[in-house]
């Protein structure tokens, strides 16, 4: 295993098996903590998409919340799952389906298309023409805008989805998906979260779906693992500490060094960071 290897699984905390009943005890055990310490905090917020990730944390926060209720002896707690669609989204059976397996506390709908097209449209009449792809980051940005305003309303903490095989390639939405209050499955992979999901009882079709980001309307559904060129179960053993073909190292540790940005706060001048 290269240095650099080491230096990625050490800095993304991966361990290379796992014990699955005790994963799913960290992830809880940090959302209960976290509210724990937080008083003024009632509820967790995440938008769900019918995807793995998401289905996971959502799962994963009601059981939190079910467990938080059930030693105080009262309904203080709520778990707050979100559908954010584009209009219509393409997979909407997917999202019914992760819904009706978290029976989450509660239930919001947000179509964020008229937000979304109105921004488009405003940057436009001030000359600037979005991208498809940069159309996609608003989406993304736009989610997350809602998350919040909900979670402000509801004294909420806002969940993100990020996993190891996410973050080692920073395929996700800077101040998007990637905007978020906390992590509760950051140390996993792709590979380990499918685990998670098995253990819970999960229907099977949302952790082998082909995962895609569903943000460009010129490339609709693209699979994730199309869109960087590497597929999760190279990336999974890349993590894992195994080797794997050259050409994939390459591309995933360029991904990892392009994305740094993604994962570090905003820059100060006294950060070595940048220079």
């Amino acid at each position: 295993m290269s240095a650099k290897q080491q230096e990625i699984i050490a800095a993304l905390k991966v361990n290379p098996t796992i014990d699955v009943q005790k994963e799913i005890r960290i992830s809880i055990d940090f959302m209960k903590d976290y509210l724990k310490k937080h008083p003024f905090l009632t509820s967790l917020v995440l938008g769900i998409s019918g995807g793995q990730d998401s289905t996971l944390v959502g799962k994963l926060a009601q059981l939190t919340i079910d467990e938080l209720n059930k030693e105080l002896g009262e309904d203080k707690y709520s778990f707050i799952a979100v559908s954010l669609p584009y209009g219509v989204q393409f997979d909407e059976p997917d999202r019914q389906d992760a819904l009706d397996f978290i029976r989450p506390s509660k239930r919001v709908t947000i179509n964020i298309k008229e937000a979304v097209d109105a921004s488009d449209k405003a940057l436009e009449d001030a000359g600037i023409i979005l991208s498809d792809f940069a159309k996609g980051n608003e989406k993304a940005r736009e989610r997350m805008k809602a998350q919040y305003s909900i979670a402000a309303m509801h004294n909420g903490v806002v969940l993100g989805t990020d996993h190891a095989a996410e973050a080692v390639t920073g395929f996700y939405t800077k101040y998007g998906d990637g905007g978020v209050d906390i992590t509760p499955i950051f140390r996993l992979n792709k590979r380990q979260g499918k685990q998670l999901l098995k253990e819970l009882g999960c229907p099977e079709h949302l952790y082998t779906k082909v995962p895609t980001a569903d943000l460009e309307e010129n490339r609709p559904a693209l699979p994730d693992e199309v869109a960087l060129g590497v597929t999760y179960e190279v990336i999974d053993d890349y993590l894992e500490g195994k080797t794997v073909p050259e050409e994939a190292q390459e591309k995933i540790e360029g991904f990892y060094n392009r994305s740094m940005h993604k994962r570090h706060l905003p820059i100060t001048v006294f950060d070595d960071f940048w220079k």
